[in-house]
C-alpha cells in the first residue's frame, strides 16, 4: 500500500512539475516526500509510461486520412510553389549580384592593366634618362679630363716660359755688362788740362 502511495505522490509531483521544466530524481523527491530510492525508480517508470502513451497512436478514419492527404498535398504544392518563387528570386538576386561582380573585377582588371601599362612605360623612360644621364655625366667627365691635362699642359708651359723669361734676362743682363765693360775698355783717354800739366811738372 506504502508503494502504490509513493508510486502515485511521485506520479502527480513529476505531472506538476514537467508543466513547467523536466522533472529530475531531487525534485519529485522533496515534493512528492519519498525516498530516494522511490524517486529514482518511480520517476523512471513515469517516464517510461509516457514514452509509451505517445507512441500510441490510434487509427484516423478513411475520411480523415483522405482529408489530411489532400491538405497535406495542398499544403506541399504551395511551400513548393513558394520555395520555387524563393529560389528564382535568389537566383535572380544571385545572378545580379554575380553580374554586378564580374563588371567590378573586368573594371578592376582593366584598371591594373593601365596601371602597369603606365608603370612600365615610365620605368622603361627613367631607364633612357638615367642612361642617358650616365652618357652625360661620362662626356662630362673626359671632357673635364681634357681640359685638366690642358691646363695642366699650359701651366707646365708656362713656367718653361717664366725660366726661360727669367734666364733670357739674365744673359741680357751679363751681356750688357759685358758691353759696357768693352766700351769702356776701347774708348780713348781724355787730354789733360794746362792746369794738370802744370801740376804734373
Amino acid at each position: 500500500m506504502a508503494d502504490a502511495s509513493s508510486k502515485s505522490r511521485v506520479y502527480a509531483a513529476a505531472d506538476k512539475i514537467s508543466a513547467e521544466r523536466s522533472p529530475t530524481i531531487s525534485t519529485v523527491r522533496e515534493l512528492a516526500g519519498v525516498s530516494n530510492a522511490d524517486a529514482t525508480r518511480y520517476l523512471k517508470e513515469w517516464r517510461d509510461d509516457r514514452l509509451a502513451a505517445a507512441g500510441k497512436i490510434a487509427a484516423a478514419p478513411p475520411s480523415v486520412t483522405e482529408l489530411a492527404a489532400r491538405m497535406a498535398g495542398t499544403v506541399w504544392a504551395e511551400a513548393a510553389a513558394a520555395a520555387d518563387a524563393r529560389h528564382a528570386e535568389v537566383e535572380k538576386a544571385w545572378s545580379g549580384e554575380r553580374d554586378n561582380k564580374d563588371r567590378e573585377i573586368q573594371e578592376l582588371a582593366r584598371e591594373l592593366d593601365r596601371l602597369t601599362a603606365e608603370l612600365k612605360s615610365e620605368k622603361e623612360s627613367a631607364l633612357r634618362r638615367l642612361d642617358e644621364c650616365a652618357a652625360t655625366a661620362e662626356g662630362r667627365a673626359r671632357e673635364i679630363t681634357a681640359l685638366a691635362a690642358e691646363l695642366a699642359a699650359a701651366t707646365a708651359a708656362a713656367n718653361s716660359l717664366t725660366t726661360d723669361l727669367a734666364t733670357a734676362r739674365a744673359t741680357v743682363d751679363t751681356l750688357r755688362a759685358t758691353q759696357d765693360a768693352l766700351i769702356a775698355r776701347i774708348s780713348p783717354e781724355s787730354p789733360a788740362t794746362p792746369e794738370e800739366a802744370v801740376t804734373d811738372s
